[in-house]
């Protein structure tokens, strides 16, 4: 039974897999002027834990009070 419980990452675990998996696509995609996007790097954010809730990685609670990471911050 101990082994169905329901195990999900959690914020301190999902900014460095963010940071090092996905940031790099947004930098090269919508930063190749330089200049930070901050709506790019944020609307990723949020797209990338919707996928992590819809996986049942996250909870629904986690994607619903989680801000966003300090690398999406301006």
């Amino acid at each position: 039974m101990a082994n169905n419980l329901y195990k999900v990452i959690t914020r301190d675990e999902a900014i460095p897999m963010f940071d090092s998996f996905v940031l790099p696509n947004v930098i090269a995609q919508f930063e190749q002027d330089g200049e930070f996007d901050e709506i790019a790097r944020s609307e990723t954010w949020n797209n990338w834990t919707d996928m992590l809730r819809e996986e049942k990685r996250i909870s629904d609670w986690q994607y619903e009070n989680w801000t966003h990471p300090k690398s999406c911050e301006g």
